[in-house]
């Protein structure tokens, strides 16, 4: 047979502090404590055409959150594993998560390119098949809501061409084609 104990909210015994349980039935900790944490990661290939200078959505790679509370903070953090296709591919791009379909990045600023971070460069010019590069960021969002949230990856590319993910351009079977894996975690913590 199964106890069920029904309560809102648990106090030590001088009555000065509570622990508060939601609706859903997570224990919601004191401020700056870990709520919950969603995470996709994809671990396949595969390849996704960038216009110049458009922002666009990282396929493969969503989360979706449900705050417990309007005051909780979402911390974000995206790591992306790829080769950019063409030749200087490492020059003028950033990442950025999106909320929904609002991006979150540095406010804009006259023509520049708003993002969070870029990849360091890891090809010198006459190699851009065979060494990949990595990015990895974080984000800390403050949604307001208790309405499910998808979080996603997105970058700007400076010109066009193939994003090449977890692999790299020439995926040839050898020790100089690496793969890796890309994710992103949105981990809920009470404000």
């Amino acid at each position: 047979m199964t106890s069920v104990l029904k309560v809102d909210n648990i106090q030590n015994s001088s009555g000065t502090s509570s622990m508060t349980i939601a609706s859903n039935g997570f224990v919601i900790p004191p401020a700056g404590g870990i709520i919950q944490m969603q995470y996709d990661q994809f671990t396949g290939t595969d390849t996704q055409s960038f216009a110049s200078q458009t922002a666009t959505v990282i396929d493969n790679l969503s989360v979706t959150i449900t705050p417990t509370s309007t005051s909780s903070i979402i911390k974000l953090e995206g790591h992306v594993f790829f080769e950019y296709g063409e030749t200087g591919g490492e020059y003028n791009h950033m990442f950025y998560f999106y909320r929904d379909s609002t991006q979150l990045a540095a406010p804009n600023a006259g023509n520049r390119t708003a993002g969070i971070t870029q990849s360091g460069a890891a090809f010198y010019s006459s190699d851009a098949n065979t060494t990949p590069q990595a990015a990895y960021y974080a984000y800390f969002d403050a949604p307001s809501t208790t309405s499910a949230i998808t979080y996603k990856l997105g970058a700007t590319f400076g010109s066009a061409s193939t994003f090449y993910m977890n692999r790299t351009v020439n995926d040839g079977n050898d020790y100089s084609k690496e793969r890796g894996i890309s994710f992103i975690s949105a981990t809920e913590i009470a404000g």
